[in-house]
């Protein structure tokens, strides 16, 4: 079976090794000395000063809302995994959906003002395949009418925007270390903050609002992670420059191969190195997607439909606000496997399969 992805695993070895460390230790979590090396090597990986390992990729939006004190409305978009809406109502906040630009899938920048009331409190744009949004526009828009800027970055890991990681942009960004992601620590999440005087308040929230055993200066929650998560990390981390050279030579792969007469994909901005996290085709239409994902499942390879459905048609969202953008490329938009060892011949195959399934 050929899946959408899969997860990339370090030397067995080398992982025992930082195991054996933790046994001898018997220190395995609340920010244990693997934890701490980890964020240091990640600090220096991405060049900023301010990150947090956390528990997972949607716990860090929780915190990241809650330490900027967000209330009210956030401007949100509505192409995205359900983590980055769900986390807005878990805390108690309305997202506003705004529809999302045709090219990038990013949220349209252009459309935020008209979205704008009294009662909104903060933006939250995801760069969507770890595209980066219109940031410019996103941060003028921010300044102009007082709104903090959350960046839900959890594809974004290694990319970088104008000469810096696309995680060191907004007053905070998270970042997913899910299994599935480039870099992961098999479950694991990061909060980047471009404002030192958060650094005491994210690392209370992170661990219950507590501080030693007798002090609760916040409602925190339990936002940790473990030595063994962060020995994964360490032991994947040296390895992304290859992870990524390797997902560019099939996105490549795909790139020579596919029928850019019908289909197309999010146009890449000039200004990234990136990570090539997905690789996402948009089909004429629903019908012709389902058709070649049913012809693909018929040779036990599973794409994903990622991200349908548009969020903002969800049942249990407070207000139904039409995105006909988001809509339309949500129920057309496929991810096709892409991970580090998918051979060049798989590749062929699934294009060939894809191919041939855009014809009358």
């Amino acid at each position: 079976m050929i899946n959408v992805t899969k997860t990339f695993l370090p030397d067995q070895e080398k992982y025992l090794q930082y195991v054996r460390e933790i046994w001898e230790r018997g220190y395995v979590t609340n920010n244990g000395p693997l934890l701490q090396e980890l964020e240091a090597q990640l600090k220096d990986y991405l060049q900023v000063d301010h990150l947090y390992f956390c528990g997972n990729g949607t716990i860090v939006l929780q915190i990241a809302i809650k330490a900027l004190e967000i209330t009210g409305e956030v401007i949100t978009t509505p192409f995205s995994y359900v983590a980055t809406s769900n986390a807005i109502l878990w805390e108690n906040c309305t997202p506003v959906f705004v529809d999302i630009d045709a090219k990038t899938f990013n949220i349209n920048a252009d459309l935020i003002e008209a979205s704008i009331t009294p009662a909104t409190t903060a933006i939250l744009a995801t760069h969507v395949y770890g595209n980066p949004c219109d940031i410019e526009k996103i941060e003028e828009i921010a300044k102009k009418h007082n709104l903090k800027v959350i960046y839900d970055a959890a594809h974004a890991f290694g990319v970088k925007y104008k000469n810096r990681s696309l995680l060191s942009y907004g007053d905070l960004s998270t970042c997913s270390f899910h299994a599935t992601k480039v870099f992961h620590t098999t479950e694991g999440g990061a909060l980047i903050s471009n404002h030192p005087e958060l650094d005491r308040k994210l690392a209370l929230l992170r661990a219950f609002g507590h501080q030693g055993d007798e002090h609760y200066l916040y409602a925190g929650i339990n936002g940790k992670n473990s030595e063994f998560h962060a020995a994964m990390g360490l032991c994947n981390l040296p390895h992304v420059p290859e992870i990524i050279s390797a997902r560019k030579e099939i996105f490549d792969a795909y790139d020579s191969i596919l029928n850019w007469d019908i289909l197309f994909k999010p146009v890449m901005h000039p200004e990234i190195e990136y990570n090539y996290a997905y690789y996402p085709v948009v089909f004429p239409s629903e019908e012709v997607m389902k058709n070649v994902m049913e012809a693909l499942r018929v040779e036990n390879i599973i794409p994903r439909r990622y991200f349908y459905p548009s969020l903002n048609t969800l049942s249990f969202m407070p207000r139904q606000i039409a995105c006909p953008v988001s809509e339309d490329i949500a129920v057309r938009v496929l991810s096709l496997p892409l991970y580090v060892g998918l051979p060049y011949s798989d590749v062929e195959r699934i294009s060939n399969i894809i191919n041939s399934h855009l014809l009358p």
